[in-house]
């Protein structure tokens, strides 16, 4: 993967064209699908409205494992909203591609670290304020860093800095490593003008693609769950 980036700058900032694209196109395919799914709804589900209400079901009880109590019922929306855009954004790459002279405009969005690291970073970022409008910035500082006992400090400051990385990079080194995969098989094998070495590549590009929507819906997954681990760990009392 090899292609090269269109960075535009507005007011003295950069963006890039594709990671800014992507992630549109993947924030209104779950608009569509949720707007699509919650239509007509009836007293009695059935078809789409019960994958949505799957969906609904599925996400509370990520939340009711780190956070059982009234409490959590506020975040309920946040995780599913993140999961659908998380799990669409891995997928998006399998399925389209919009590559225009050596710039790839659509591609999974979390391929990008730009974009996982902002995730990540959002994330902990609500984490922390929450923690401070529960208990306020002193209570929140003493249960955050001082807890179980105050020797834990260093180590609890350095765990904010691994926690941002590892939920960032987990997400990125696993679909970017999925496409750069897919990306082989197709250009090292596929594009072959001898039959023994492409007809191969259908099958194993079939097999790798399966197993690339099983990696995004996990990696999905554990980020919402992880979300919903630290947030509980800033606004629940060690």
């Amino acid at each position: 993967m090899n292609e090269e980036s269109q960075v535009l700058e507005l007011f003295g900032i950069p963006f890039n064209v594709g990671n800014c694209l992507s992630g549109l196109v993947s924030a209104l395919i779950v608009f569509g699908l949720v707007f699509w799914f919650s239509r007509r709804l009836q007293m009695k589900p059935k078809g789409k409205q019960n994958m949505i209400e799957w969906m609904i079901d599925f996400t509370n009880g990520i939340v009711k494992s780190s956070m059982p109590d009234e409490q959590g019922k506020k975040y309920g929306l946040l995780i599913f909203t993140l999961f659908l855009f998380i799990f669409v954004s891995n997928q998006i790459g399998l399925a389209i591609q919009l590559p225009i002279n050596g710039v790839n405009y659509i591609k999974s969005p979390t391929a990008s670290p730009a974009t996982t690291l902002t995730l990540a970073f959002l994330v902990l970022l609500l984490s922390h304020l929450m923690g401070v409008a529960k208990f306020g910035f002193k209570e929140y500082v003493k249960n955050s860093y001082f807890s179980p006992m105050p020797a834990l400090f260093p180590i609890n400051v350095l765990e904010q800095f691994t926690n941002f990385l590892t939920l960032a990079l987990r997400l990125y080194g696993n679909i970017y490593s999925g496409e750069v995969l897919l990306t082989v098989i197709y250009e090292q094998l596929a594009k072959s003008h001898t039959p023994w070495t492409y007809l191969p590549a259908i099958p194993l590009e079939m097999i790798w693609q399966g197993f690339s929507v099983f990696i995004g819906s996990i990696q999905a997954y554990v980020f919402v769950t992880l979300t919903m681990v630290y947030i509980s760990q800033k606004v629940e009392k060690e």
